[in-house]
């Protein structure tokens, strides 16, 4: 062979594999049509209105993905490389919530193409903010919809091809560093298949725990599975306007433990579960966890019981709040008439402090709080001991130099997102305090739990100007996909690459 040819092959085996993302892609729009059969068969069952709707909706997205998946990626090649696993990542990010907007437009629970998308893309990043007012008097179909978005995109779209494809084999690998890249993933597995589908039995086994304790604790079928999907995703999206309020005590109970169950890292729920307390010897990144989340439990309740609250009230109150807040799921339930100063201070740190790595929580995650702890301790132990080598660990596992660099670069985007989107809602006329903690809890895939105090049950998306509305959106989406995925494809030195 010439060099000439041998550069023109070179370049036609990375040319990109559109017809492999548009396979792809297609694959989980029919898993998307397929999930709609539940609120359909529940819309069915109550009369309730949304069923031609949701019916559809779902043969309109079945439509669109058979011809991806059987027209344009026939015959494809299964051979993934880095572009295609980030420009998949982002895209099918962009195309299933624009998709999941489709019951909301169809049943006009909402009154604009804005509102369906913001509430879609709401339930896929599992932030919980909604737009819908009236949530008492929903279509129980549409209900049941909402939280199964959330369910979907709770342990992430991306798994679903991994799990249900093995011929990607190193591409499955690639598919995995773009949905969770920036943040260090530990594995139940040295297969990326079964790896993923331990990560399905975990998240499934707990779905289905907590709907049951819900369901024979004499709550409705909808509102427990609607809780529960809502709770082990970490989305936060409620069945009533009060929120938590119509819930008894033994299901607070149960809402709050598996709220501090989600907000864990799956490995570590794995090894739990399964008894295997030695897999678990050195990580660091659980009893820090357990440290953040009983730390401000107690601060909270001491405050609460400084206002005046009474001393049960008050710590179940607290156990409740910082279990939604710490996992971003996001409920909310009656408060203490007095919401103390210190509180807010609490709840705005964790809401950027966010859950464990490999969890289905927001925010910067511990682990990676951590790393840039022990960078930043390492620099001063520099200044005193310049000809001291210092290697920066975590869990007994050294972290390279370059991988300590993407959590500063992750970080300090993190906050740019954030003073960003706070820009912008302040232009649209809001208040400075509000629209920080607006942005933040959106970024940090949060939603609805209370910040301040005159946020929380309050808080109303309905009447945010449209520009607001779709910055939310992008901030919803940024947190969702640890904001690299999002970033690389729109750089145009990313596509120049070869």
């Amino acid at each position: 062979m010439t060099p000439s040819f041998l550069h023109i092959a070179k370049v036609k085996r990375k040319r990109f594999n559109f017809r492999l993302v548009a396979r792809l892609v297609g694959m989980l729009l029919v898993i998307l049509a397929t999930s709609m059969l539940l609120p359909i068969a529940v819309s069915l069952y109550y009369h309730d209105g949304s069923q031609f709707g949701l019916v559809l909706s779902g043969l309109l997205i079945l439509m669109l993905g058979l011809f991806l998946r059987n027209f344009i990626g026939v015959g494809v090649s299964y051979e993934l490389h880095e572009r295609e696993s980030f420009w998949f990542t982002a895209i099918i990010w962009l195309v299933v919530p624009l998709m999941g907007a489709l019951p909301y437009i169809f049943t006009s629970s909402v009154s604009s193409f804005t509102d369906a998308a913001f509430e879609s893309f709401s339930g896929f990043t599992t932030t919980g903010s909604s737009v819908i007012v009236d949530l008492d008097h929903t279509p129980q179909g549409l209900l049941v919809w909402r939280s199964t978005s959330q369910w979907v995109g709770g342990l992430g779209l991306i798994l679903f091809v991994i799990a249900l494809l093995h011929r990607l084999n190193e591409g499955s690998a690639r598919l995995y560093e773009a949905e969770f890249s920036g943040s260090l993933q530990r594995r139940l597995h040295p297969r990326m298949a079964r790896n993923v589908m331990l990560m399905w039995v975990v998240y499934v086994s707990l779905t289905v725990a907590m709907f049951l304790l819900l369901f024979f604790s004499g709550n409705g079928f909808v509102d427990s599975y609607c809780t529960a999907l809502s709770t082990v995703s970490t989305g936060g999206f409620m069945t009533h306007v009060d929120g938590l309020a119509s819930f008894s005590n033994f299901s607070m109970g149960v809402i709050t433990f598996f709220m501090f169950l989600s907000g864990i890292n799956l490995a570590i729920l794995f090894y739990i579960f399964t008894f295997r307390w030695r897999s678990m010897r050195g990580d660091e990144e659980f009893p820090r966890y357990l440290l953040f989340f009983f730390v401000a439990v107690a601060l909270c309740a001491v405050a609460f019981i400084v206002s005046g609250s009474n001393v049960s009230r008050a710590l179940s109150f607290s156990l409740f709040h910082v279990a939604s807040t710490l996992s971003t799921c996001g409920f909310f339930t009656t408060s203490p008439e007095v919401w103390p100063t210190t509180v807010s201070v609490v709840t705005f740190l964790l809401i950027f402090i966010g859950a464990s790595a490999g969890s289905t929580g927001g925010g910067i995650k511990i682990k990676r709080l951590m790393i840039l702890g022990r960078h930043v301790r390492n620099y001063f132990v520099r200044m005193i001991h310049p000809h001291a080598v210092i290697s920066l660990k975590l869990s007994g596992i050294v972290v390279r130099e370059d991988y300590v660099s993407k959590i500063i670069s992750f970080i300090f985007l993190y906050l740019l997102f954030v003073i960003f989107g706070a820009f912008v809602l302040t232009m649209c006329g809001m208040d400075i305090p509000n629209s920080f903690c607006m942005a933040a809890a959106n970024m940090g895939n949060l939603g609805p739990s209370p910040v301040i105090n005159n946020l929380g049950a309050s808080l109303d998306y309905v009447r945010l100007l449209p520009v607001a509305k779709w910055t939310m959106m992008l901030l919803m989406l940024a947190g969702r996909l640890e904001i690299f995925a999002l970033v690389a494809v729109l750089l145009p030195a990313y596509w120049k690459r070869r």
